[in-house]
């Protein structure tokens, strides 16, 4: 398992391909830094998880809302209960946008791009899973 702040060249060619028009819901599994670490290198004594939550709070409030998407599921690991990994993440969340173009309209606005500096200070890494309802067709 490799966690990554951002997709590469092929992921998100990929992401890009194929219909851009279907509900999406993307599966956030979230490992965070000890203490959060900014690329600007400003001082700070918040947490991976304080930095990741002032991120999280701003993508609820106005990015999400602005594209027609939404938080549907939230909460904090507590224990593996099948299989085996190395090393658990702290948090999954499972968002819902109504569609890819809807996604990539919010993570490339230049507002929304202000509030991923939180993100990327306070994650250590993740994995970013799409999914959708329909996976029996």
């Amino acid at each position: 398992i490799k966690n990554a702040l951002k997709p590469n060249h092929e992921q998100m060619e990929n992401f890009n391909s194929g219909d851009l028009d279907t509900p999406i819901f993307m599966v956030n599994l979230l490992k965070f830094k000890e203490f959060a670490c900014y690329e600007d290198g400003r001082e700070t004594n918040l947490t991976g998880a304080e930095a990741y939550n002032i991120y999280s709070q701003e993508v609820q409030d106005r990015h999400l809302k602005k594209v027609g998407g939404k938080i549907i599921f939230s909460g904090a690991v507590s224990r593996l209960m099948l299989g085996e990994a190395e090393e658990l993440w702290d948090i999954i969340a499972i968002a819902e946008y109504p569609n890819k173009k809807a996604m990539l309209e919010m993570i490339t606005n230049n507002d929304y791009l202000e509030s991923e500096k939180h993100r990327s200070a306070g994650l250590k890494g993740q994995l970013n899973i799409e999914t959708s309802l329909n996976f029996l067709d």
